[in-house]
C-alpha cells in the first residue's frame, strides 16, 4: 500500500500482554511481584527439570532467575509484531541464559545427581506396568536428551511448558518458521530413533 506524501505510516499495534498491569504493580511496588512469581514459577521449573535433569539443580537455577527478573524488571520493554517480547517470554530468555550458563559450569565441574539413583529404588502398586512405561518414557528421554540443544529446548517449550511458536520464536531469539522446522525435525528424529529402538 502507498502513502502520499504527509502521511505518517500506521502504528504497530502491540498485542496486549496479559501480565502488564501485575508488571507494572511490581515496577511500583516490588513486593507485588509475587502474583508474577506465583504464576511462572512451575513453568521455569519445568523448564530448569528438563533441561538439567537434576531437581535440586532446578529449584536453585529457578531462585536465580526469578532474583534476576525482580532485579531487571525496570529495564523489561514490552515489545509487539516481528520481536514480540511479552513478560512470560522475557522470563523465558533469563532462564534459557541461565541454563546456558549452567550447563557451562557443569561441564566445568560435572557431578552425578543423587536422584537418579534414588529413583531406582521407588516401587509402585504394579511393579512390571510400572516398569515399562518407566522404560518407554525414559528411551523417549533419551531420544530427545540426544537432538541438539535447539530443538530439544523447542520441544520441551512447546510440549512441557505449552507455549506457541511465537513464544518460542521470542524466548529462543529465532524467527517463528525457524521455530517451527526445528520442532517438525526434533519430532521425526525422536520417532526415527524410537522405531529404530
Amino acid at each position: 500500500m502507498f502513502r502520499r506524501a504527509g502521511e505518517r505510516a500506521p502504528e504497530r499495534l502491540v498485542p496486549y500482554d496479559v501480565d502488564r498491569p501485575a508488571v507494572e504493580a511490581a515496577r511500583r511496588d516490588p513486593r507485588d511481584f509475587e502474583p508474577l512469581y506465583r504464576k511462572y514459577v512451575g513453568q521455569v521449573y519445568s523448564f530448569a527439570v528438563y533441561e538439567l535433569h537434576d531437581h535440586h539443580a532446578a529449584e536453585d537455577l529457578t531462585e536465580q532467575v526469578f532474583l534476576q527478573a525482580l532485579t531487571a524488571l525496570p529495564r523489561f520493554e514490552e515489545r509487539g509484531s516481528g520481536e514480540l517480547s511479552t513478560f512470560r517470554v522475557w522470563l523465558f530468555q533469563i532462564a534459557r541464559n541461565a541454563l546456558a550458563n549452567e550447563r557451562r559450569g557443569r561441564q566445568r565441574h560435572p557431578q552425578a545427581p543423587l536422584d537418579a539413583a534414588l529413583e531406582l529404588h521407588a516401587s509402585g502398586p504394579d511393579p512390571a506396568t510400572q516398569s515399562a512405561e518407566r522404560d518407554a518414557l525414559a528411551r523417549a528421554w533419551r531420544a530427545i536428551g540426544r537432538l541438539p540443544g535447539d530443538r530439544r529446548r523447542a520441544l520441551v517449550l512447546r510440549f512441557v511448558e505449552e507455549m506457541t511458536t511465537q513464544e518460542i520464536a521470542g524466548v529462543m531469539g529465532r524467527s517463528e518458521g525457524a521455530v517451527r522446522v526445528l520442532i517438525h525435525r526434533a519430532l521425526r528424529a525422536v520417532a526415527d530413533e524410537l522405531r529404530r529402538d
